[in-house]
C-alpha cells in the first residue's frame, strides 16, 4: 500500500568551503504506516557536530514512531481521541532518543583539540555539549486511518490529499525567543514543536523537506506546484528517483547553494486511483502561474 523515497544533496556553498553535508533524510514503509523524515544540522561554529545531530534526529524519530506502532490496534484507536497529548509524548520520545544518542557519541568520542581550537577556552565552556549536535527536524507520518506531522525549526511539510491540491497543513509557529534557533538541542525543545493531525481526508502523498528546497523557489505558489508535479510522477517510482536526484542536485547548485533534503511517503492505491485528478491539478496550476506572471508584468508596465 505505501511506498516512498528520500534523498539528501550537498549544497554548492558547502562544497566550496569544505563543510560536510549537514542534512540527513530517511523514510520507512510498513504494512500499517509510513514515515518520512528530514533533519538539517545548523552547521554554525558552535554546532560543529551537527551533521551527526541531524543523523541522530532522523534515527530517533523513526525509532519513536516504531515504538508507538508496536501495538498498532491500540495506537490507532487511541490516537484520534487524544492526539494532542500523544503528539506531545511522541515529541518528548524523539528528544529523549536523540539525547541518548548524543550522550553516547560524546562519551565514546570526546571533543578533540582540533574541534576546540576554533574557540577560546571561555567561549567553549559556555557551549552546552548537546549544542555541538544541534539540528532541525521534520517528520511526516501516515497510516490507513490518519496522517500527522511534527516539526522543530525551519523546513516544510507538504501534503496532497484526495482533492489533489498541495497544502502545508502545519503552520510554522516557532516558539523560540528572538534570535534563538528552534532546535532539538535546546533545553526547552519539547515546547518548540509544531504539529498537525487529521483523520478526515485520504492522503495521496506526504513530503518533508529542509529549508534549502523551499528557498530555491521564487514563491510559495511555485513551491507547492512543484510538489503537485512530482506527485504526478510517483506512479513510476524507479524512474522518478533518478529524475528527483538530478533536480535536487541542480537546485542545490544553482538555487540558494544550500544542502537540500526531500523525503516522501505515499499511498500507492490512492495515488493510482487519483492520478487523473493530480494531472488536472498540474494543468490548472500552470494556468494560474501564467496568470500570475501576466498580472506581474502588467503591474510592472503600470509602474
Amino acid at each position: 500500500m505505501f511506498n516512498g523515497f528520500s534523498h539528501s544533496v550537498m549544497g554548492a556553498s558547502h562544497e566550496k568551503t569544505g563543510l560536510v553535508c549537514q542534512d540527513n533524510s530517511s523514510f520507512k514503509v510498513c504494512d500499517n504506516y509510513a514515515v518520512a523524515v528530514v533533519a538539517d544540522g545548523h552547521g554554525s561554529k558552535k554546532h560543529f557536530r551537527s551533521h551527526l545531530g541531524s543523523k541522530y534526529a532522523v534515527e530517533s524519530t523513526i525509532e519513536a514512531i516504531d515504538r508507538y506502532y508496536e501495538n498498532t490496534e491500540d495506537f490507532e484507536e487511541n490516537f484520534p481521541k487524544n492526539y494532542k497529548m500523544i503528539l506531545r509524548n511522541i515529541e518528548k520520545q524523539i528528544i529523549s532518543n536523540w539525547n541518548k544518542k548524543v550522550e553516547k557519541h560524546l562519551e565514546e568520542n570526546p571533543v578533540t583539540d582540533e574541534e576546540k581550537s576554533k574557540f577560546t577556552e571561555e567561549e567553549f565552556e559556555k557551549i552546552p555539549p548537546e549544542s555541538y549536535y544541534g539540528s532541525t527536524l521534520i517528520a511526516a507520518v501516515t497510516s490507513k486511518k490518519f496522517t500527522f506531522g511534527v516539526q522543530i525549526g525551519d523546513g516544510s511539510l507538504v501534503a496532497l490529499f484526495e482533492d489533489g491540491k498541495a497544502v502545508m497543513p502545519m503552520e510554522y509557529n516557532e516558539s523560540a525567543p528572538a534570535n534563538v534557533t528552534a532546535s532539538i538541542c535546546n533545553s526547552n525543545a519539547a515546547g518548540m514543536f509544531s504539529s498537525f493531525f487529521t483523520d478526515k481526508k485520504k492522503l495521496i502523498a506526504l513530503f518533508a523537506s529542509t529549508d534549502g528546497l523551499y528557498t530555491s523557489f521564487g514563491s510559495e505558489y511555485d513551491f507547492l506546484d512543484y510538489h503537485t508535479i512530482i506527485t504526478s510522477q510517483l506512479t513510476n517510482i524507479e524512474a522518478f528517483k533518478q529524475i528527483i536526484v538530478n533536480n535536487l542536485t541542480k537546485r542545490s547548485h544553482f538555487g540558494t547553494e544550500d544542502d537540500i533534503s526531500l523525503s516522501c511517503v505515499f499511498n500507492q492505491e490512492i495515488l493510482d486511483s487519483s492520478i487523473d485528478i493530480i494531472k488536472n491539478a498540474v494543468e490548472d496550476n500552470k494556468k494560474r502561474a501564467a496568470d500570475r506572471r501576466a498580472e506581474l508584468l502588467t503591474k510592472q508596465v503600470d509602474i
